[in-house]
């Protein structure tokens, strides 16, 4: 049976004032540390190994397919796995949740003070920091760590694509097929099959797709580069037309 939890830990979850230096908690974080460690220095291990040690991170109990004899056939019996790449640095573990066939790329972080759920089929780049924890703006009320802390629930969803060194700042949601920008500072909601870059991330571009119920167009037959070119492509046109707008 699953124990209650704790009045502080509760308000944790919601995004409200807690104290994250009771016995508790710092508990919490270390198991999740000691975890890590074990994922992150696993070294050359098959991939069933690398997802169980994930598991343990995450606090997911849920058993694997019995294993093959053949490593190929074992691989292939993993396939819905998210795929995550070490090393990972992570407070809790028990808050994220990934959907199948999810690729989180090395270095990535997850202060996942609030839950942070990524949706199928989303790729994530290297050094991609998830924060869902933040602190009072007051430096009184701050006080150190003996004073609270807040949060807010992070959600990419379905066929996202996220590049390097990214950021994404408490209670933001990433819509199904968007796509963000390498660099950027995710502090606002991104809608769905959209690009959107830089530092504030802002929207620059709207992305159609057969996956899109709210498109129109049809697919392309013709030049697909518009579609198939990466997220480099609609940033070095909005760094053109921003540096236009700058020397008029």
């Amino acid at each position: 049976m699953a124990m209650a939890l704790s009045e502080n830990k509760q308000k944790m979850l919601r995004g409200e004032l807690y104290h994250a230096f009771t016995p508790e908690l710092i508990r919490e974080r270390r198991r999740c540390s000691h975890a890590c460690n074990i994922f992150n220095n696993a070294g050359d291990v098959p991939r069933r190994r690398l997802v169980e040690l994930w598991k343990d991170i995450i606090g997911d109990k849920r058993s694997l397919p019995p294993q093959s004899p053949d490593p190929e056939e074992d691989e292939a019996l993993l396939v819905d796995e998210s795929w995550v790449e070490p090393p990972v640095h992570i407070d809790y573990g028990t808050n994220i949740r990934l959907a199948p066939k999810v690729y989180i790329n090395f270095n990535s972080t997850f202060l996942d003070t609030c839950p942070i759920t990524i949706g199928s089929r989303t790729i994530v780049g290297p050094n991609v920091s998830f924060f869902s924890g933040t602190h009072p703006l007051d430096p009184e009320l701050r006080n150190g760590t003996a004073g609270p802390e807040l949060g807010g629930d992070i959600h990419i969803e379905e066929d996202v694509w996220i590049g390097g060194n990214a950021i994404f700042l408490p209670g933001v949601r990433i819509g199904r097929g968007a796509t963000v920008g390498a660099g950027s500072v995710v502090t606002k909601d991104v809608p769905p099959f959209s690009v959107a870059a830089g530092n504030p991330a802002r929207i620059i571009r709207k992305l159609e797709s057969s996956l899109d119920p709210s498109c129109k167009a049809q697919p392309t037959t013709g030049d697909k580069s518009s579609i198939i070119t990466g997220a480099e492509k609609p940033m070095a046109e909005f760094a053109e037309s921003l540096e236009h707008n700058e020397t008029r």
